[in-house]
């Protein structure tokens, strides 16, 4: 997890087996238990996803990311 600013990463990587419903499940799963929003997504040619989640600095007493 990093840090920039008023804002905090979390980087997650989706395998290429989770389909697109699956994916975007577990990423609004992420968003309702950690204030996790979506910043980037960028969907590889072997399938995989690679997804940078943010949340503002003052919601770090919220747990992290689950992957």
């Amino acid at each position: 997890m990093s840090t920039a600013g008023e804002w905090e990463y979390a980087p997650l990587r989706i395998p290429a087996g989770i389909s697109r419903s699956a994916a975007a499940q577990l990423m609004s799963m992420q968003s309702d238990t950690g204030g996790w929003e979506l910043a980037r997504l960028q969907l590889h040619a072997d399938g995989t996803r690679k997804v940078i989640m943010r949340r503002r600095m003052r919601l770090s007493y919220l747990p992290g990311p689950m992957v």
